[in-house]
């Protein structure tokens, strides 16, 4: 089965996301966004879209011709009935690309944070409920008025669907070495990042370690409840 992930150059790792697909037979061909001109038409046998998230903002005008891109690949793959699984800004261009919005959040947030699922949702997966996910993000997203919405935080919607379409706006994918890369210990861009926001860097990479096991199988969860969805 072929599957297609979208990500910016140097950070293309879906981790458990990719992990979780490729062992249900999905072969995957990357994109990079930064090379958006050069990308071909979705193929008539493409299952599956998979949009990570990236340092961008999808309103930033140095990276518009990008978006618009990534944006119409994303619309007429979700009107062709292909499943789309959006992360972060993956969910954020999503959301954009199907009518909604996306603006600075309130707040940022960065590090392991509860989502408020909503109740219809947890009746269904009741596995998320007083579950942290791993966040990084500075932008939210206004879904379509059409989409279901699953889950929220303080920092806006946490989660939407759209038929066979579906965003998160935090990571499911990170492993210890993603939030490693992010995080960039050992060189200055980083550490100063997470603590003009607040987060001791090594701590962050300490306690994904820590959880490392556990939140493989959480993000099972969330992905097998996608599936069921890709085949209604």
């Amino acid at each position: 089965m072929r599957a297609i992930l979208i990500a910016n150059k140097g950070d293309n790792d879906g981790g458990h996301v990719v992990a979780y697909f490729q062992k249900l037979g999905y072969t995957f061909t990357y994109l990079t966004r930064e090379e958006s001109e050069q990308w071909p038409p979705v193929a008539s046998d493409v299952q599956l879209v998979v949009s990570l998230g990236s340092d961008w903002s999808v309103y930033w005008a140095d990276v518009a011709h990008h978006v618009h891109r990534e944006s119409e690949l994303l619309k007429s793959a979700h009107q062709a009935g292909i499943p789309l699984f959006g992360v972060c800004f993956g969910a954020q261009i999503l959301a954009f690309a199907l009518g909604g919005e996306v603006k600075r959040a309130h707040h940022t947030e960065i590090g392991w944070f509860l989502v408020d699922w909503e109740p219809q949702f947890t009746q269904k997966t009741a596995d998320f409920a007083q579950k942290e996910w791993f966040q990084w993000h500075y932008d939210m997203l206004i879904p379509p008025h059409d989409a279901q919405i699953w889950a929220k935080s303080t920092a806006g919607v946490q989660a939407f669907q759209c038929g066979r379409s579906f965003g998160v706006q935090f990571h499911p994918e990170v492993t210890p070495a993603v939030v490693a890369r992010w995080s960039r210990v050992g060189t200055e861009a980083g550490p100063v990042e997470l603590r003009e926001a607040g987060v001791d860097p090594e701590l962050l990479l300490e306690e994904t370690a820590r959880r490392a096991d556990t939140y493989a199988s959480q993000c099972e969860v969330l992905l097998a409840y996608f599936v069921a969805q890709m085949h209604k």
